[in-house]
């Protein structure tokens, strides 16, 4: 499964993407948050404050309780604001 990071979670992670093989147990999006943020130091600063991440299955907005069973592509973003 392709993970994209943008903006300020790409900058805190270090990457704009990767492959990840999905873990056992992982449902759903805030799972996978929640795993994300424990793979070390830059994960943690970059999902430390879960609640105002935004998610994107295959292009489309979700919230954290969606399932994520057959997705080929999560996005992670910050709130975005119109101007």
């Amino acid at each position: 499964m392709k993970i994209r990071y943008f903006a300020w979670v790409r900058e805190r992670v270090g990457k704009p993407e990767e492959e990840i093989e999905l873990p056992a147990g992982i449902a759903t999006v805030g799972e996978l948050m929640d795993w994300l943020a424990g793979r070390g130091e830059e994960y943690a600063y970059a999902f430390e404050n879960r609640k105002v991440i935004r998610a994107a299955i295959d292009r489309t907005h979700v919230r954290p309780d969606a399932p994520i069973r057959a997705a080929r592509e999560i996005a992670f973003f910050p709130p975005m604001t119109g101007g």
